[in-house]
């Protein structure tokens, strides 16, 4: 069953809040079914429109554009592992249990409980994977990221950059450790699934367990605090 919460997001990204309406609601639920189908670059709002049976215009009335379709989809997700991880490390006071946690959650955060019922995270997920960086991968993006677009990002890396620097006050590169977490997640799932000969990690039939092994041995091992955690 879906929980009751609503996804805030810059406003920029969006003509009209597509979660306060069923239209737009239906736009990001079949949005997300296409392009995993399609890929973004075969996707266009033309076969959105006939894939859920309305008009171009309906879906223009929203976003201005696919990028930004793009965008506001990859700033959900992000918001959403943000309010999974507040959620998942709730009453948790050791820094290194709540950094093994974070990492469990930014590698399954498809898995857990759905948030809204018109966004199969799941789906979505694999959108990540495969397309996310192209929603800040542009020439675009020092304008975009003066308008607040990537506020989400941001705030996800900061979250986990005060737990590393709570866990090691000494460790001189929180930031970087943090948002390489999160991008090490999404492109070695992609490289096992894709490009194997780039990684060392095997994954079959979503079974992510060896990135999250990975991502846990460099994070730990660049920390200095490799012994077992207490569950």
């Amino acid at each position: 069953m879906a929980i009751g919460i609503k996804i805030k997001l810059n406003e920029g990204l969006y003509q009209r809040d597509p979660q306060e309406t069923r239209l737009g609601q239906k736009i990001i639920k079949h949005s997300i079914l296409l392009i995993d189908e399609i890929g973004f670059e075969a996707f266009n709002f033309k076969k959105l429109a006939i894939h859920m049976e309305s008009t171009e215009a309906s879906v223009y009335r929203y976003f201005e554009n696919k990028h930004m379709l793009l965008l506001y989809l990859v700033s959900w997700y992000w918001e959403w592992v943000s309010y999974l991880i507040d959620f998942n490390t709730m009453n948790i006071e050791d820094p290194k249990r709540r950094l093994k946690i974070i990492i469990e959650t930014l590698v399954y955060a498809s898995k857990e409980y759905p948030a809204i019922d018109y966004v199969n995270e799941s789906v979505l997920h694999r959108i990540i994977i495969a397309e996310g960086t192209k929603a800040y991968h542009t020439k675009a993006v020092d304008k975009e990221n003066t308008e607040g677009f990537f506020l989400n990002y941001k705030k996800l890396s900061d979250k986990v950059a005060k737990v590393i620097s709570e866990l090691k006050p000494d460790f001189p590169y929180p930031q970087t450790l943090a948002s390489n977490l999160f991008e090490m997640a999404n492109n070695q799932i992609y490289f096992a699934q894709h490009l194997p000969r780039l990684t060392d990690v095997h994954v079959t039939d979503e079974n992510f367990d060896e990135v999250e092994e990975m991502l846990e041995y460099f994070a730990f091992s660049l920390l200095g605090c490799n012994e077992k955690i207490k569950q």
